[in-house]
């Protein structure tokens, strides 16, 4: 966690990836993200991966540091207690994150009559508010198709990474909008589909140009960097790397790392390339794998790591999950952005925190999801102000509740 947006209070009603994610990555910014759900837990509360007893790790990644309000918002008094959180006074509140739809008493329009400063960012699939998903953003624009082994097949990739470039975006949203609204004292309704950042970004990378004016469709390229050098190659024991070389540099670093300068340099009369041009590695491609993969298929990766260590060859080896978590500095507790952390019902164990390291402000220790409901008397009770028997009698009637365990 960081500190630098203390004092921002957002109340989130959300599900899926992306709505959540931006909540969390608020909250790692130090913002107070006030999640509601219903009684019995959301959509997501029990989203695959779980632990062996069924407690949901996909809820407690996706909510750290976040807290939690369980409330019958299908009931009026369950609805009005959200709309007086969302509307609460406040320098740092009157902010509503959420992706689900919204209308009468959560609608903009109406809360807007609450509170005029609102700022509200609302998430869609798509633009026209129909429903879509990663998977269905993803299939449709075009990268399944460049992706895998070349024979025609779809592949789709498993990280949903339009959700999390989509939660991102939506946190930078949120942010500007409040920046705004302290500058100029209005609020704002922001829309945000999950379909517009995705399209965005393909126009961002150059994509939709390259159909437009080169007038072909990309084929796939199997593992190989596409426009410079890049691939995969087996080591003596079994293991697998990636290595690149985009920059003049990193092509130097490979060519000396490995001893095979010479014979790289025999591959430029050979098929008519410069390997100093990106551009022509990628065309050589095949050729410079041929030269390397002896190289490595005499290696194990302790010595293919030794080997390159403090060279500037840039490169990694694959890595499962647990791979990854045993044997990779970069997720473990000697990374600063990692901290232990009980998860209440599931144990301890490795949490990040928020990848962003600012100069002026200490790193605090992530902290863990809240169990369904954990604040629900304590966030009726300090920003509304309900005392004990009110809360008491919310309770009563079926309105609130918690903490939970799902």
């Amino acid at each position: 966690m960081n500190s630098v947006l203390k004092g921002l209070r957002i109340v989130e009603g959300s599900a899926f990836v992306a709505a959540p994610f931006c909540g969390m990555t608020l909250a790692q910014q130090g913002a107070d993200v006030i999640r509601f759900d219903p009684i019995g837990g959301g959509i997501d509360a029990r989203r695959w991966p779980l632990t062996a007893d069924g407690k949901s790790l996909y809820w407690a990644g996706l909510n750290k540091g976040k807290r939690s309000v369980a409330v019958n918002v299908r009931e009026p008094e369950g609805r009005d207690l959200i709309v007086n959180l969302i509307t609460a006074p406040g320098e740092g509140g009157g902010i509503f994150l959420t992706n689900f739809p919204t209308s009468g008493a959560l609608g903009y329009d109406s809360l807007k009559q609450r509170r005029p400063d609102l700022i509200m960012l609302n998430l869609f699939g798509n633009p026209d508010g129909s429903s879509a998903v990663d998977y269905t953003v993803n299939c449709a624009i075009g990268f399944p198709s460049v992706t895998g082994t070349g024979d025609g097949a779809h592949t789709n990739h498993v990280l949903p990474a339009w959700d999390a470039i989509t939660g991102v975006t939506a946190a930078m949203g949120i942010v500007s909008a409040e920046r705004h609204r302290r500058l100029t004292g209005e609020g704002q309704y922001v829309r945000l589909a999950l379909s517009d950042v995705a399209f965005a970004m393909v126009g961002n990378l150059g994509y939709i140009a390259e159909a437009q004016i080169n007038h072909e469709d990309r084929p796939s390229y199997g593992n190989y960097l596409y426009g410079a050098y890049g691939s995969e190659f087996r080591t003596s024991d079994a293991r697998y790397v990636y290595v690149v070389a985009i920059t003049n540099r990193q092509w130097t670093a490979l060519c000396e790392a490995t001893g095979l300068t010479e014979k790289m340099a025999l591959i430029e009369p050979l098929l008519d390339v410069r390997l100093s041009d990106e551009g022509d590695r990628f065309k050589a491609r095949e050729a410079i794998s041929a030269v390397l993969r002896p190289w490595f298929l005499a290696r194990t990766l302790a010595e293919v790591t030794a080997t390159f260590g403090g060279t500037g060859v840039c490169w990694g080896p694959y890595q499962t999950f647990r791979q990854m978590v045993a044997d990779d500095p970069r997720c473990s507790a000697a990374n600063p952005m990692f901290s232990e952390v009980d998860q209440p019902g599931i144990g301890r164990y490795l949490v990040p925190g928020s990848p962003l390291g600012f100069s002026g402000l200490p790193r605090q220790s992530p902290l863990p999801a809240p169990r369904l409901g954990e604040h629900t008397d304590e966030v009726l009770s300090e920003i509304l102000g309900l005392g004990d028997g009110q809360i008491g009698g919310l309770r009563d009637r079926g309105i609130v509740a918690g903490p939970i365990d799902l």
